[in-house]
């Protein structure tokens, strides 16, 4: 084990609110027609967007 670098590596990425949120896909649900699309926020870009994620059933942890 490498024990030169920095602890702060080991640590989980926490995103603030100024960071850009990572390229991704993903599958949404449109109201409009009922249907599952897939999406990327690629798609999105100039868009004004709400991510929101969730545990699997709102348990909270």
């Amino acid at each position: 084990m490498d024990h030169s670098r920095n602890h702060n590596e080991d640590r989980y990425f926490c995103a603030q609110t100024s960071d850009p949120a990572p390229l991704f896909s993903a599958e949404a649900f449109f109201n409009s027609d009922k249907s599952i699309k897939n999406i990327s926020l690629n798609q999105l870009r100039g868009k004004w967007v709400i991510l929101f994620f969730y545990g699997s059933d709102f348990t909270f942890v």
